[in-house]
């Protein structure tokens, strides 16, 4: 029978812009994982809502002889979009619907001048040896400065790089230096979100998307995000929606890479109590990759898991 869907849930994985590497997904080894546990480095960003796919891809007939007759069709483009709203907000949520550079916004020191994306910063703090994913080591004087359930940056100083930068994934593309030292920490998507602090170590409430942090990363505590209508930069990701069949099939959706093709916007909806609700709503494109079994260009793979 026809799978019966209930909701479809959402997870990307981040895309190596410098060396165009996408997250590939295998459903021979992997597609059965539990839905609250993906496979790393995939990053599980929830239930999402009107999720709707589009084929644009042109196919045309190839006519020869008098009177001309389709001797055999060609495929002339090929074009697939998606479109859906994330049901939560939060970091990547906010990243990937926006589609561009997405601002963290660091406490701000006193007196410093105002900005549309946060003013210039309190100075980070130093990440000493023994850090994990989950564990940031500060030292006791240091994680006095902090708070259980704050918001941490983590990343390395900018001393004039240029290029795709931020750790983990890519945040942004500075054609030109920068002179601003945290902008790096600005518009790193290596975030997380303080669980408990112990003897001078914050622990996260889950691993940052960078993994271990290295030697020259720093810490900046954030009061939230911020993304902005207009700024250069595409976001790019690796996706994943998995639909849920009542017979326990599941039908994978893989995208190895996908742009935003629409500014920020949201959706309303009625919720209960009187209350609207908003969405993130979000537009990709999706962007072609070469399967290694026969070096097709592909944009995305459908996959059906028996249940």
């Amino acid at each position: 029978m026809a799978p019966l869907l209930r909701r479809v849930r959402s997870y990307f994985a981040p895309v190596n812009r410098a060396e165009y590497h996408p997250t590939l997904f295998d459903p021979t080894q992997n597609g059965s994982f539990a839905l609250g546990s993906p496979p790393p480095p995939w990053v599980d960003l929830g239930w999402i809502a009107g999720f709707t796919r589009h084929c644009g891809t042109k196919i045309d007939p190839v006519r020869s002889g008098a009177p001309a007759v389709t001797q055999l069709q060609t495929r002339t483009e090929i074009e697939a979009t998606l479109s859906f709203a994330f049901e939560s907000w939060g970091k990547l949520q906010m990243a990937l619907s926006g589609g561009t550079q997405q601002m963290n916004l660091l406490k701000a020191a006193s007196g410093a001048v105002a900005a549309g994306s946060g003013a210039t910063a309190i100075a980070a703090t130093p990440l000493l040896t023994g850090s994990t994913a989950v564990i940031s080591q500060v030292g006791a004087t240091a994680a006095a400065a902090f708070s259980t359930g704050e918001l941490v940056a983590v990343d390395i100083d900018n001393t004039g790089q240029t290029g795709f930068v931020g750790s983990g994934v890519s945040g942004a593309y500075l054609k030109n230096a920068l002179t601003d030292v945290d902008y790096i920490r600005r518009i790193t998507l290596n975030v997380g979100r303080i669980a408990s602090i112990s003897e001078g170590a914050l622990t996260l409430e889950s691993p940052l998307i960078a993994g271990v942090p290295g030697a020259l990363m720093k810490l900046s505590a954030a009061v939230g995000f911020c993304d902005r209508e207009g700024s250069s930069f595409f976001q790019e990701w690796s996706a994943l929606f998995v639909g849920q069949g009542q017979q326990g099939e599941r039908v994978i959706w893989h995208y190895p890479r996908l742009q935003a093709m629409s500014g920020i916007a949201e959706t309303i909806a009625q919720a209960a109590g009187g209350y609207e609700k908003a969405r993130l709503s979000a537009t990709f494109r999706a962007l072609p990759v070469k399967d290694p079994v026969d070096g097709e260009t592909v944009v995305c793979f459908r996959s059906y898991i028996a249940g």
